[in-house]
């Protein structure tokens, strides 16, 4: 898989025109925290409650537009490893027994803890990339100081996205060049290839990005990302926040009626 990177693209969807695109980027981001931050605190086993948050997600992603051939091959790629971190949970003691092997076995328990935390992870998965691809990153970092997150975390998050299309091509030239050295004729040698390449690259990016800095330095940087003009709240912001915080109370309700 890593030898056939492609470009890199993140918001791909942002310059719809659409009710969710009209709103504030941080409003958006206040959205998504809401409905995830429910979802993540409800306990496990409470279907319904899932299946509420679920209904508004499905909403909110034929609103925004979202392209979902990309949304789904982003699902998949992130939750091929997700699901390696929720076998875990499947291997738990309590309840009735449905599966055993010698030690090994599978209970009630572990099928419910595994359908929960999987469930929640889909949930998740879902607003977070329908987010990142409807926002603009200048935008989505505009929302984030506004909402005072640390600024050394924005600029972190800003030097990252920028210059991974400059890992990307310097791996591809890499790439490039062991497959004109014909280095690449065997799965042992591919390996070796790959690991003396990641390597090799893990150092260029340490001495780049000390070289970036001390231009950006030079240039008078001081920590703070370049603002960019973004929308201003008002009435339609203020709906959506509501709307959203209902729903999140009101899935939150029916877990603790049931």
């Amino acid at each position: 898989m890593l030898l056939h990177i492609g470009a890199f693209h993140l918001d791909i969807d942002s310059h719809q025109q659409t009710p969710w695109h009209r709103l504030a980027p941080q409003t958006r981001i206040l959205c998504v925290l809401l409905l995830l931050l429910a979802t993540v605190l409800t306990p496990n086993g409470q279907w319904l409650t899932w299946c509420v948050y679920g209904a508004a997600i499905l909403g909110m992603l034929l609103v925004s537009r979202v392209t979902l051939w990309v949304l789904c091959k982003r699902i998949a790629v992130e939750y091929a490893f997700v699901g390696v971190v929720l076998m875990g949970t499947l291997f738990r003691e309590g309840g009735d027994v449905v599966w055993q092997w010698g030690w090994l076995q599978i209970t009630t328990t572990g099928l419910t803890v595994l359908g929960s935390v999987s469930f929640k992870a889909l949930l998740s998965l879902l607003l977070l990339n329908m987010l990142t691809l409807t926002t603009p990153v200048p935008m989505l970092l505009k929302g984030l100081a506004i909402l005072r997150v640390p600024p050394l975390l924005i600029a972190i998050m800003a030097s990252m996205y920028r210059h991974i299309g400059v890992l990307i091509d310097e791996f591809s030239a890499m790439r490039r060049a062991a497959v004109s050295r014909n280095l690449m004729g065997g799965s042992h040698w591919q390996r070796m290839v790959i690991g003396n390449m990641i390597g090799s690259l893990f150092i260029r990016t340490y001495e780049r990005g000390d070289r970036i800095h001390q231009a950006m330095l030079s240039r008078g940087y001081q920590g703070i990302p370049t603002a960019v003009e973004t929308p201003n709240t008002g009435r339609y912001d203020i709906a959506a926040l509501t709307l959203t915080l209902g729903l999140a109370l009101a899935g939150q309700s029916i877990s603790l009626i049931r």
